[in-house]
C-alpha cells in the first residue's frame, strides 16, 4: 500500500503493488518495472482525481490524513503505514458526514456512487448526528458503522425509522424506506449496574455493584450489612468525593450522583450505635371480595401511593400466585421502596422492589410509556396513526398482549382457567393488568399533580436469572426448552422473539442444576398480520430437532377458539383480525407438528426471508382471500385456509 503526499482533499489513494522477487526474470525486466511504475503513477493521478470529485468535504490542515470507508468498516490511514500495520480503528465524529464508500468502479466509472445518503442519528439527550451511508447498506453495517463512530456496541443498538422497528439486521436501509435526509433514532441500552467505592474516615474502602436506580438509603443498608458493627443508618452521612455541599438525600438516587463507574463516596459518622433493624409498619390491607371485585383497597391509599389489579369481569378469581405479587409489591411501595426505571428496551420498565429494598419482586410496564407512546422515556416521538413499533400492533395495547401471553401459557396439566399452577408449558412469568400510583414514573413535563394520575400497565413477577441467552451461545440449551418457546412463540405470532427477552436461569444448585430459559417481553404477540414475526430460534440448532412425545401431545391440546373465549373471559374483546391470527397461527402448529415437521420448518413459514419478500403463510392468507367472495364468514374463509395450508404442507413434507 503506497500512500501519495496529501491533496487539497487529503482522500488517501490505495495501490497494490508487488513484492521484489515477484514475476519471471529475464531480458527487458528493467524496461518493463518503468512501464509498471508509469502505468501506477497514472493509476494514482486518476484515482485521486476521482476521490477529489466525490468529496464534497473540505479538510483544515489537522485533517491531513482522514480515515477512508470501505464497506461496512472504517481504516484510519497513517503517513507511511504498511499493510501488515492497517488495523480497524473508530472514526472520528467530524468525519462521520465526510466517509465516501469504494464501491468497486473502474476509472471510467462514476465518481462516486448516486446511492450515497445522509441520514441523522436522533439520540435522547444528545446533539444530533449526521451520517453519510449507501442505501443498499444494510442494518448490520449501519450499526457497525455506528459503533465504529460513536463506540456503542452493536448488541446494546435499537435503530427507530418512521415508528418502526429496524430489527431485521441483515435487510437493507433502503427496505425500510430511508432516504437522504431522513432521522433515524437509536435507542441506546446501558449497564443496569454502577461500581462505587464508599470510602471511611479511617480510610477502609467497601466496592459494591449496586443497580443506577437504587438510593443512598439502600447503599447505607449495603454498608451495614458488610460492617455490622460500624454505625446506625440515621447516623451515616455521604459526600460525593470532595464536594462538601454535595450532601444527598436519603432517597436520592445513586445514578445522579456517581455519573461514572469507579466513583468515591465519602462515609462521615456521627456517632457509633447498633445497627436499625426494626420491623416495618404494617402495610394497607388488600382484602378478597366474595364475587363482586377480586381486590378492595382499605384504607385509601397513603403517601401518594397505590396499586391494584384491573379487573373487567367480576367473576374472575386471580390465582394466590397473582395476589402474594401485588401484596409484595404494594408492601414494598408503601415502605418507601421507589420504581426503578430499567435502562433496557424501547418503553418504560420499572422494576417495583420488596419491603426490605434488597431484592425486586415485579416488573411494571405502564401503557403510557411504551415504545411511540405520550410519555414514552427513551425520546421516540408519538406514533401517527396510532401503530406500534411492529406492524399490526397497537400503541398502549402492550401491557393487554403481556397479560394474555401468560393467560394463554397452560400448563401441561390442563387449561389456565381451570389449572392454579403459577407457570404454564411455556414458563412466561405470572403477570396481570394493574393501575399503579407513584411519583418516580415518567410523567408529562409541566403536568400538575402528575403523581396523583394512576397509570395502567402490567405487573408482572421478577425472575432472578444469570443472563439472557443473548450472553452465551445457543448450543448449550435443552432442546425442550427451546422447543417449549418455540410452541408460544408459533401460536402467538410473536413479531418480538430474540435472545434478548429470553432470561437463563437454573433450578437445583451447583452444577448439575436444570437449565431453565424464561420467555419475557411479549407487547407485540397476536399481532393483526404476520408481516414482522421474527423467531431468533430459528438460527438455533435445536429448532431443526423433532418435537418429543411430550411437546407434541401438549400441541394436540390446543384449542384457539377456547382461547379466544378464555381472553373474552377475561376482559380482552380480540379484534376480527388478531382473533384470525391467533386461529391461523395454532392452525398451522397442529397441522405441522401432525406431519413431523420441526420448529424450524413451522417457523419458517410464518417468518419472511427479507423485509419485502411475503412470508409462505402471507402468500396462504392472500390466496385463501382470493378464492372466497367477499361477505364470506370467518369459518367459510379459515376452511379456505385449511385447504390451501394442507396442499403446500403436503408437499413440503413428500
Amino acid at each position: 500500500i503506497s500512500l501519495p503526499p496529501p491533496s487539497r482533499f487529503s482522500f488517501p489513494t490505495l495501490t497494490l503493488t508487488a513484492a521484489p522477487g515477484w514475476g519471471r526474470a529475464g531480458g527487458g525486466a528493467g524496461a518493463k518495472r518503468k512501464t509498471r511504475s508509469q502505468a501506477r503513477k497514472r493509476e494514482r493521478e486518476r484515482e485521486r482525481e476521482k476521490l477529489n470529485r466525490c468529496s464534497k468535504f473540505e479538510a483544515t490542515p489537522s485533517q491531513s490524513w482522514p480515515q477512508c470507508s470501505i464497506g461496512p468498516w472504517f481504516f484510519p490511514f497513517e503517513k507511511g503505514m504498511s499493510a501488515a500495520g492497517a488495523t480497524l480503528g473508530p472514526i472520528r465524529e467530524d468525519l462521520a458526514l465526510s466517509t465516501c464508500h469504494s464501491n468497486g468502479a473502474g476509472a471510467g466509472g462514476p465518481p462516486c456512487s448516486p446511492e450515497l445518503i445522509t441520514i441523522y442519528l436522533a439520540v435522547a439527550g444528545a446533539p444530533v448526528i449526521p451520517m453519510r451511508v449507501l442505501e443498499s447498506d444494510s442494518i448490520a453495517s449501519v450499526k457497525l458503522k455506528i459503533q465504529s463512530c460513536k463506540g456503542f456496541a452493536v448488541k446494546k443498538q435499537k435503530l427507530v425509522f418512521d415508528g418502526r422497528e429496524m430489527a431485521r439486521n441483515d435487510c437493507l436501509i433502503r427496505d425500510y424506506g430511508v432516504s437522504d435526509g431522513n432521522v433515524l433514532h437509536l435507542i441506546i441500552r446501558t449497564s443496569d449496574l454502577r461500581v462505587i467505592t464508599v470510602k471511611t474516615a479511617s480510610g477502609k474502602k467497601l466496592k459494591f455493584r449496586v443497580e443506577q436506580g437504587r438510593t443512598v438509603h439502600y447503599v447505607k443498608k449495603q454498608v451495614a450489612k458488610r460492617n455490622p458493627s460500624l454505625v446506625d443508618l440515621q447516623d451515616q452521612s455521604f459526600l460525593f468525593q470532595e464536594e462538601p455541599a454535595e450532601k444527598p438525600e436519603e432517597r436520592r438516587e445513586i445514578h445522579d450522583i456517581c455519573t461514572n463507574d469507579n466513583a468515591f463516596l465519602h462515609l462521615f459518622v456521627c456517632r457509633t450505635a447498633e445497627v436499625e433493624d426494626s420491623e416495618p409498619p404494617a402495610v394497607a390491607p388488600v382484602t378478597v371480595d366474595d364475587g363482586s371485585r377480586a381486590f378492595t383497597r382499605n384504607p385509601p391509599p397513603r403517601g401518594g401511593m397505590s396499586m391494584e389489579p384491573v379487573i373487567v369481569n367480576p367473576k374472575v378469581e386471580l390465582p394466590p400466585v397473582i395476589k402474594n405479587l401485588l401484596c409484595a409489591t404494594l408492601s414494598g411501595l408503601e415502605k418507601g421502596n421507589p420504581p426503578i426505571m430499567s435502562t433496557e428496551g424501547t418503553g418504560g420498565a420499572y422494576f417495583m422492589q420488596d419491603v426490605s429494598g434488597n431484592e425486586f419482586v415485579s416488573v411494571f410496564k405502564p401503557i403510557d410509556e411504551e415504545p411511540l407512546a405520550e410519555n414514552n422515556p427513551r425520546g421516540l416521538p408519538l406514533s401517527t396513526n396510532g401503530e406500534g413499533l411492529k406492524r399490526g400492533t397497537r400503541v398502549g395495547e402492550g401491557a393487554i398482549r403481556e397479560v394474555a401471553a401468560y393467560i394463554l401459557d397452560h400448563p401441561s396439566s390442563g387449561r389456565r382457567s381451570f389449572s392454579h399452577v403459577d407457570f404454564g408449558f411455556a414458563g412466561v412469568p405470572p403477570t396481570v393488568l394493574v393501575q399503579c400510583m407513584h411519583g418516580g414514573f415518567k410523567h408529562a413535563a409541566g403536568c400538575e399533580q402528575a403523581a396523583m394520575n394512576f397509570k395502567v400497565g402490567s405487573l408482572q413477577m421478577f425472575v432472578k436469572s444469570f443472563g439472557s441467552c443473548e450472553e452465551m451461545g445457543p448450543r448449550v440449551f435443552p432442546a425442550r426448552e427451546v422447543h417449549k418457546i418455540c410452541v408460544l412463540d408459533i401460536r402467538l405470532a410473536n413479531a418480538d422473539r430474540h435472545a434478548g427477552n429470553i432470561l437463563v436461569r437454573k433450578e437445583g444448585g451447583g452444577e448439575e442444576g436444570r437449565m431453565v430459559l424464561v420467555p419475557i417481553d411479549h407487547g407485540y404477540c397476536l399481532p393483526e398480520n404476520f408481516e414482522d414475526c421474527t423467531f431468533e430460534w430459528l438460527y438455533w440448532p435445536q429448532s431443526r430437532q423433532p418435537f418429543c412425545s411430550e411437546t407434541l401431545e401438549y400441541i394436540n391440546s390446543l384449542d384457539a377458539e377456547q382461547d379466544i373465549a378464555l381472553l373474552k373471559f377475561y376482559g380482552w374483546e380480540m379484534s376480527l383480525d388478531c382473533s384470525r391470527t391467533l386461529r391461523i397461527s395454532t392452525m398451522l402448529l397442529r397441522k405441522g407438528a401432525k406431519r413431523g415437521l420441526t420448529p424450524f420448518d413451522i417457523g419458517s413459514i410464518l417468518c419472511r426471508e427479507t423485509i419485502k419478500k411475503e412470508s409462505r403463510i402471507e402468500e396462504i392468507v392472500r390466496e385463501a382471500k382470493a378464492a372466497v367472495v367477499p361477505g364470506t364468514s370467518e369459518t367459510a374463509f379459515l376452511d379456505s385456509v385449511a385447504e390451501i395450508m394442507d396442499r403446500y404442507l403436503d408437499r413440503l413434507t413428500i
